[in-house]
């Protein structure tokens, strides 16, 4: 078995914080296969997307050998892992394994998501790594495994720059594993309202899922099948047909008085 030194390097991290099953699930499935630095956020930072901390201050504190908390966004975390906790860049970020799916639009608010993204802006292989389920008690080891599989092929054969992997694992898997592309909204939002003891109004925002009108070949579709959805996901926004479809706009706009 080879030493630390000559395993590859995986930064993990995730938006559950830092005790939750999912990422110590993540953590035991790749010590055999790679030298690990945890940097996660102490408590649970669900829907923060890529957002950063910029008004206050960003407390971090090891808590264990190559294990650091931080009180921040997954982030922030990735961004103090890679600019002051590391010596060098790792080989690869693995954000997760999240509590519940990531598809459709919610790969936009994610943590767990926007995490592999700053991983990915740093010109470092990432995956997001999820588990849809149903039931209360959820057993990530399935998840797990699947990751200690797909992580060397990353490693031997690499990623393009600017794309990560969002990956979601139904709670029964069937074995099957599908590329699939990211579903449209599939959920609408709910906000139920109420009222404080002191009668200030507040709502809680849901969702109802819609099943309806899922396209086969989205994440969506490969979940309710029972199969893993690997869909590949690039930093680059742009649309590339509206720049010239648009372009006559140019000298409209450049003839708006500056004055």
């Amino acid at each position: 078995m080879p030493d630390n030194l000559s395993k590859p390097h995986i930064l993990i991290t995730n938006d559950d914080g830092i005790h939750a099953a999912g990422l110590r699930a993540l953590v035991e499935a790749m010590k055999p296969i790679a030298q690990i630095t945890v940097v996660a956020p102490s408590h649970e930072r669900s829907a923060s997307a890529q957002s950063l901390t910029l008004r206050q201050p960003i407390y971090c504190d090891q808590i264990a050998e190559n294990e650091y908390s931080v009180e921040g966004t997954p982030a922030d975390a990735v961004i103090l892992a890679f600019h002051t906790l590391l010596k060098e860049k790792p080989d690869l970020v693995l954000s997760g394994i999240n509590r519940g799916g990531n598809m459709g639009e919610n790969v936009y608010y994610s943590g767990t998501v926007g995490a592999a993204m700053e991983g990915a802006i740093n010109r470092v292989p990432a995956i997001a790594v999820s588990v849809s389920y149903k039931s209360k008690e959820l057993d990530y080891t399935p998840a797990a495994n699947f990751a200690r599989t797909l992580v060397p092929l990353i490693l031997a054969e690499g990623l393009p720059p600017g794309i990560l992997l969002n990956v979601n694992v139904p709670e029964s898997w069937n074995g099957e594993v599908r590329f699939t592309r990211q579903s449209s909204k599939i959920t609408r939002n709910v906000l139920q309202p109420g009222a404080d003891p002191r009668g200030r109004r507040y709502y809680w925002l849901h969702e109802q899922k819609r099943i309806e009108d899922i396209e086969p070949d989205t994440d969506i579709a490969a979940i309710r099948d029972g199969a893993i959805s690997i869909t590949p996901l690039q930093l680059d926004h742009t649309h590339a047909p509206s720049l010239n479809h648009l372009s006559h706009w140019t000298k409209l706009l450049e003839s708006v008085p500056q004055r």
